[in-house]
């Protein structure tokens, strides 16, 4: 998370030596603005699991699997509390061992240092907020990260397999990419100079590519794509799309970690850019069915919220609109039409928007970044700082494919990933809870 700051201090600060930085650093001081926009942040943000997610992804389902994908939701966001305690928060961000220009194993993971949060007490500060604020607002990061993959294997993934794959993944596939980007001097992808403001690899490109080897892995759903399976209820999804919208201020604006010019340009540009994505959903889906549909135009703000997310701390305003529009007119290619083509079943295009649109995001991140572009980072060569994100981007697919495919292969062959074709078809609302979301009666 330092590489943000050092981002937001300007290109001169980022070219200190490491030993230099800390002789010349004034003390931490708190502020108290600062920190009552960070606890608001963090709330924002985990509004956007619970309910949001659960409300996006819960009507986009069939009805008799609706409490599954909520209880999925409301399960993780427990579940990665608990383990980001222990000792999900050392290794993304401690930095025992940590040197710059060293490559180490502390390059690729934090150390064990801050298990079980030791060392936070109520005055310790993380630049000029309270640790245990910083600690939380990183906290909701992590929690959405597993969610968003339930969209790929949703109504077919038995509770206890989703809850090991969570766990799992977040700790081998989450914790180190988080901890390379965002660490600070010494982790491998931020001393790249891969610009990362507020999860575009680490969040969306690294969930999207899970969920597209999870849904290989798990099987088309039974029936898919012969039998029609359109959402039960968009009136939740409008909803949940409505407030992971207003939850994303949080996001991208709390990535700041301070109430200052930088978060209000990046609420801005989240502002814009999300507007840009559904307006170029919907026109490409009128041109081409002369209509716009209520998903589309859902979909299409989720695919701009994701594109902006890793630009939003250096793009413009102009460079936030042309990210927005392309994330939203190919969008809407990837997630109806190419899963079709290719043949694998995500379920609610997981793959589709947020691994594309983390990609689109994340490589114009660095053009857009450059001031002769309209942007605020300390790039002068746009098309070097484009090669530099592709390297990001390339990573961050290798790594989360290879390890999700192991996981989730590794928990397949020991308690097994699916739900059999009986309770496949009775609906995992009755066959793991044995609850129904609507009564009929």
């Amino acid at each position: 998370m330092r590489s943000r700051s050092l981002l937001i201090a300007g290109a001169s600060l980022a070219i200190l030596p490491l030993s230099a930085a800390a002789q010349t650093a004034a003390p931490a001081v708190l502020d108290h603005g600062d920190t009552a926009w960070m606890i608001v942040a963090s709330m924002l943000v985990l509004m956007m699991t619970i309910p949001g997610a659960a409300l996006f992804y819960g009507g986009m389902v069939r009805a008799k699997n609706l409490l599954s994908v909520m209880m999925q939701c409301f399960a993780i966001t427990a579940l990665v509390t608990v383990l980001w305690m222990l000792y999900g928060y050392s290794l993304a961000f401690s930095t025992e061992g940590m040197h710059a220009g060293v490559t180490n194993w502390h390059s690729f993971i934090g150390g064990l240092d801050r298990v079980m949060l030791a060392g936070l007490k109520p005055d310790t500060l993380y630049q000029t907020v309270p640790e245990s604020v910083f600690v939380m607002f990183q906290l909701t990061f992590a929690i959405i990260t597993p969610v968003l993959i339930i969209g790929a294997y949703a109504e077919r993934m038995k509770f206890s397999a989703m809850l090991w794959f969570s766990a799992l993944w977040l700790t081998f596939v989450y914790l180190p990419v988080a901890h390379m980007v965002w660490s600070g001097p010494g982790s491998l992808l931020g001393d790249l100079g891969v610009l990362d403001f507020a999860g575009g690899t680490v969040v969306h490109i690294n969930a999207g590519i899970a969920g597209l080897v999870a849904c290989l892995v798990i099987g088309k759903r039974r029936g898919w794509p012969q039998t029609h399976m359109p959402p039960h209820n968009l009136g939740y999804t409008v909803i949940g799309a409505s407030l992971l919208w207003l939850g994303w201020f949080g996001f991208n604006a709390g990535s700041a970690v301070a109430a200052n010019g930088s978060a209000g340009m990046a609420m801005l540009v989240t502002q814009i850019a999300t507007a840009a994505a559904a307006i170029g959903w919907v026109a490409v889906e009128w041109a081409i069915h002369r209509r716009a549909s209520v998903l589309g135009i859902a979909s299409g703000a989720v695919a701009g919220l994701v594109a902006i997310t890793p630009a939003a701390g250096t793009a413009g305003p102009a460079g936030a609109l042309l990210i927005g529009f392309v994330a939203g007119t190919t969008c809407f290619f990837t997630a109806t039409r190419l899963k079709h083509k290719l043949g694998y079943d995500d379920s609610l295009d997981v793959f589709g928007v947020h691994a594309i649109a983390g990609i689109i995001g994340a490589l114009l991140t660095g053009p857009f970044a450059a001031p002769k572009l309209g942007g605020f980072g300390a790039v002068t060569s746009p098309l070097l700082q484009l090669w530099i994100q592709a390297k990001g981007v390339g990573f961050t697919i290798v790594w989360s494919a290879v390890l999700s495919w192991g996981i989730l292969k590794l928990l397949d062959r020991t308690i097994g990933l699916r739900v059999d074709a009986e309770q496949e078809q009775m609906g995992l609302d009755i066959a793991e809870h044995e609850e129904r979301a609507y009564n009929l009666t």
